[in-house]
């Protein structure tokens, strides 16, 4: 199992300026790259029922991020969201929704004094592991 989550400084500060962006809603989006590295961060809209507690990323939108990510040769790696209300670790509903076992679930805190801003989880079977975050 993945143990270390390995993503490049740039998207890791784009990530965060999302959540920051505003911090009344959970921004969410894509994470791609190559040879198991993050490398891009891709925003989506939160078409959640209440976007301040929850995210989603509608069904249509995912589809053409994959497309896009094939077109510029990427490797589709990850999700991240913000929780601009609480603790950066995964919620009953961050687990529960967590569709792509092999995906890196990366979550923001939008608060400038977060002791961790940014936490990686790996979700499968109904639990949540964090990952060591390297940036590369």
């Amino acid at each position: 199992m993945l143990e270390i989550a390995r993503i490049r400084s740039d998207a890791l500060t784009n990530a965060v300026t999302c959540a920051r962006d505003d911090s009344r809603a959970e921004c969410c989006g894509l994470l791609a790259g190559r040879d198991g590295v993050i490398t891009q961060v891709f925003p989506a809209e939160n078409v959640a029922e209440d976007p301040a507690r929850n995210y989603e990323i509608a069904p249509k939108e995912i589809f053409r991020l994959l497309r896009e990510f094939r077109a510029q040769g990427l490797e589709f790696l990850g999700i991240y969201h913000s929780h601009p209300n609480g603790e950066n670790e995964p919620s009953a509903r961050d687990i529960e929704l967590a569709y792509y076992s092999e995906a890196v679930y990366f979550i923001v805190s939008p608060q400038p004094d977060a002791p961790r801003p940014v936490r990686a989880f790996s979700i499968r079977d109904g639990g949540a592991t964090e990952l060591e975050i390297q940036i590369v």
